[in-house]
């Protein structure tokens, strides 16, 4: 009598939780609906402002819908151990950098840990790693772990780091998972704005404080390149020259240098598409900055650069005087006075007029000292601040700063400081990383998705409940009664536990009906052998479930291994479909076992079951 009560209190708590789990999806839908329900845009704005907490609590805690049913990203990204192996080498010489070229080439043919290739390409020369890894006493094997653990822990840092920016840009529900030894998966339910999340997660945000060269050495570097060019006659192959017409040299500032030096642009190549002005900077047009790109990557360009000296483009561009996009180019130095590894808070904030937005960032006590001394040794020099391989600003140092703060300047809009907030606040990632892999999926497929799933589960649903009712009488309807609680606890916790519910999970839960039922079958089978051989319907309906237990038992066990393993190794939609399976197949075997029986004993206390209501 004991175990009755419990079993019809457990069934009570179980069906109270399920509801009270469920309760802020339905209350959000409601209200969505009712914001939804108003004639105009102004009093659905008053009643969604005047409901705010009411609404965002109900829209936390409800039921979260994945990617493939609610629309978003889905994003494949690979973290470039290359360059990771690359930043961890020392004295690179022609030898090395021909290897890590091959390496590259491999790698993009081959899902092969980078590791492997590497050590190849080693042996294949010849060559020990102690000549540029670590230290020279080290064996291979030796060195081949410390770069694994390097690459391991790159691979988990840039995950933590894409999640730290994810989780900071307001997306609900992200799933981020690694995918072998240099994959990450990213799914990134409810975004619209595609491109800013690209440039979101793809930035490396490795900030540095560079020195710019003097005035004087950019003017004879370029003079310097400018006769390469002109005594070697070689061009990029990557576009023709454009004319220089097509370059509006007019509105370069510098068109007056070139003038008054006596220069004929149609012998100077480098000067058709660089413009150079009186004080030593130098800018190209937002049409030839591609070709000038190229040109200064070429390997017999950068050996005419001065020793430790590097030219890196703005990252925005200025307007000239015939309305032209123009990029300043810069000469900095190669090794930075200082890396974003010290700053502790970023914020996107306004200038001091108010007008163009800008990121205000402080330092820890170590930054702070170093940006002390490196001010103050430079006052009257300029300092370029560079992101990303590219120049942000480079303001001149008017004073000393002691206090440890600077500013990034040269953003376009708020949305963009807020994003480079974000990023900063993140940290750098270990090594770059690119997108692989990328699919959409628009709001309006998604709602495609749901009335799709919706109906193959009523249908579904359906099936069964009409079979049951048919062939089992009242048997029957105890078994539709605990397949609905079924589907309600399989909800219950996945919005219990803030799991999100996808189309692959909508099929977990088919089939869960389908066990579920599997599961009363093989008991009232049982309970029908017993009233065949002229048991009582109440020693039946014991001996039925006594009997079957095993087998449903088993079956169960089976079904959940299988679904821990589909969740174990599997990634995206096979393991939205193994987390269902797992918590249908769990609700399944309470409900098959437990509330059908406890069903009958109400019925049989009543005298409303006798042989034939189990068909």
């Amino acid at each position: 009598m004991k175990n009755k009560r419990f079993n019809l209190l457990l069934i009570i708590v179980v069906t109270l939780v399920s509801l009270w789990s469920l309760w802020p999806t339905w209350r959000d839908y409601s209200l969505s609906k009712q914001i939804n329900g108003f004639g105009s845009a102004q009093d659905s704005l008053k009643y969604a402002l005047s409901h705010r907490e009411e609404i965002e609590e109900a829209r936390k805690k409800s039921l979260k819908l994945g990617l493939d049913l609610r629309g978003g990203m889905h994003l494949v990204m690979e973290v470039d151990q290359v360059d990771l192996f690359e930043q961890k080498a020392w004295n690179k010489d022609p030898k090395f950098i021909a290897i890590m070229q091959a390496v590259r080439a491999s790698a993009a043919r081959s899902d092969a840990r980078i590791i492997d290739l590497l050590l190849a390409e080693f042996k294949k020369d010849n060559i020990r790693l102690s000549r540029y890894f670590y230290d020279i006493r080290n064996s291979d094997q030796e060195i081949v772990s410390k770069l694994e653990k390097e690459s391991v822990d790159a691979l988990s840092r840039a995950k933590e780091i894409i999640r730290n920016r994810i989780d900071q840009y307001g997306v609900a529900e992200p799933v981020i998972t690694t995918q072998g030894s240099r994959k990450i998966i990213i799914e990134l339910p409810g975004v619209s704005d595609e491109n800013r999340v690209r440039n979101l997660l793809k930035g490396t945000a490795k900030l540095e404080f560079r020195l710019l060269r003097e005035p004087e050495v950019m003017v004879r570097t370029l003079d310097r390149i400018n006769s390469f060019l002109v005594q070697n006659s070689t061009v990029p192959k990557v576009s023709p020259v454009p004319d220089s017409s097509s370059v509006a040299a007019a509105s370069l500032p510098g068109s007056e240098k070139v003038a008054q030096a006596g220069m004929s642009t149609a012998s100077n190549p480098l000067y058709d598409v660089v413009g150079l002005s009186q004080n030593g900077t130098a800018y190209t047009s937002e049409r030839t900055r591609e070709y000038v790109l190229s040109l200064l990557r070429r390997s017999d360009i950068q050996a005419l650069l001065p020793m430790d000296s590097e030219l890196l483009f703005a990252a925005k561009p200025d307007i000239g005087k015939g309305g032209e996009k123009l990029y300043t180019i810069y000469l900095v130095k190669k090794g930075p006075e200082l890396t974003g590894g010290v700053i502790t808070e970023a914020k996107a904030t306004f200038g001091s007029q108010g007008v163009q937005p800008e990121v205000l960032m402080s330092m820890n006590t170590e930054g702070t000292s170093k940006w002390a001394r490196i001010t103050g040794a430079n006052i009257g020099k300029r300092i370029a601040i560079v992101l990303d391989g590219v120049v942000y600003s480079a303001p001149v140092v008017q004073s000393k700063i002691p206090n440890g703060n600077s500013v990034i300047n040269g953003i376009e809009s708020l949305e963009e400081a807020k994003d480079l907030e974000i990023v900063l606040k993140a940290g750098a990632l270990p090594a770059p990383v690119r997108i692989t892999e990328e699919r959409s999926v628009g709001p309006s497929l998604g709602a495609d998705y749901i009335r799709a799933g919706i109906q193959s589960l009523a249908w579904a649903f359906f099936a069964v409940s009409v079979f049951m009712l048919v062939y089992y009488k009242k048997a029957g309807i105890a078994a539709n009664i605990a397949l609905v609680l079924n589907i309600l606890i399989v909800l219950s916790v996945l919005a219990g536990f803030n799991a999100s519910l996808s189309l692959p999970g909508i099929a977990g839960i088919v089939l869960t009906i389908g066990m579920a039922v599997d599961a009363n079958v093989l008991i009232y089978e049982r309970i029908r052998e017993e009233l065949a051989e002229g048991k009582g319907v109440l020693a039946a309906v014991t001996q039925g479930y006594d009997r079957a237990f095993s087998s449903i038992l088993d079956s169960h066990v089976t079904t959940l291994s299988a679904a821990f393993l589909l969740y174990t190794y599997g990634i995206g939609p096979i393991q939205g479909f193994a987390v269902t399976l797992m918590i249908g197949t769990s609700a399944s075997l309470f409900t098959a076992i437990v509330v059908t029986r406890e069903i009958f004993h109400l019925l049989l206390a009543k005298n409303l079951m006798t042989e034939k209501s189990f068909g």
